[in-house]
Parts: structure tokens; sequence; C-alpha cells
């Protein structure tokens, strides 16, 4: 399930940021706990990606209630995945299909 080339706690910060995105502000998210045995991971290791998303302001913490997507949290970090996305990944897609000879026209006419 996880890759070798990021960190752990990372690619779970990546689950709890897509379940952010597709549920919207204000949406519960799963315990520290539950994260954790659902991926298979140390409770530690999910704690610490929801440490990175609470210091940012994005998941917000109601004592005795569990973790939530924090107001605004979903425009945010939408914008920073489409960010990351056009200047990290595509330029990865874009030498791979430069090296396989295919354009953009090609991926298009197969969708």
């Amino acid at each position: 399930m996880f890759s070798s080339d990021r960190p752990i706690y990372r690619q779970i910060r990546d689950i709890i940021v897509t379940r952010i995105i597709e549920s919207g502000d204000g949406a519960l998210l799963p315990s520290v706990r539950a994260l954790a045995a659902e991926a298979g991971v140390n409770p530690l290791t999910v704690a610490k990606a929801y440490h990175d998303l609470q210091a940012s302001g994005l998941v917000a913490a109601k004592k005795g209630v569990g973790l939530f997507a924090a107001e605004g949290a979903g425009k945010a970090l939408l914008a920073q995945e489409r960010r990351t996305f056009i200047t990290e990944e595509w330029p990865r897609v874009q030498a791979r299909m430069e090296r396989l000879g295919l354009k953009a026209v090609d991926l298009l006419e197969r969708a």
C-alpha cells in the first residue's frame, strides 16, 4: 500500500487530505486509532500526520468529540494539491511522455 519514496506519515497525511477535499469543511475525520488500524500503521505515525495538519490550521480537534476539517481547509488543500501536481508531478509525467513519444492529444483520444 505504501511506497518507499516518501515517509509513511506523509502518505497518511495525503489520505487525510483526500478525505478533507472529498468531504468538505467541518467533516468529522477518523480518529488516530481508527485510521491507524485501517492503514495498518502505528498510531504514532497517524498522530504525526494529524499534528502537521493541525499545526497548519487545516484540522481542528474538539476535545471529547474528535478531529474535524477546519473551515476553509478543503479549498486551501485543493489549491495546494493542484500546485503540487503542476510543479512536482506534472514535470515527471511530461518527461515520461516525451521519452515515450506521446502527445497530450494521444491521451485525450483514449479518454
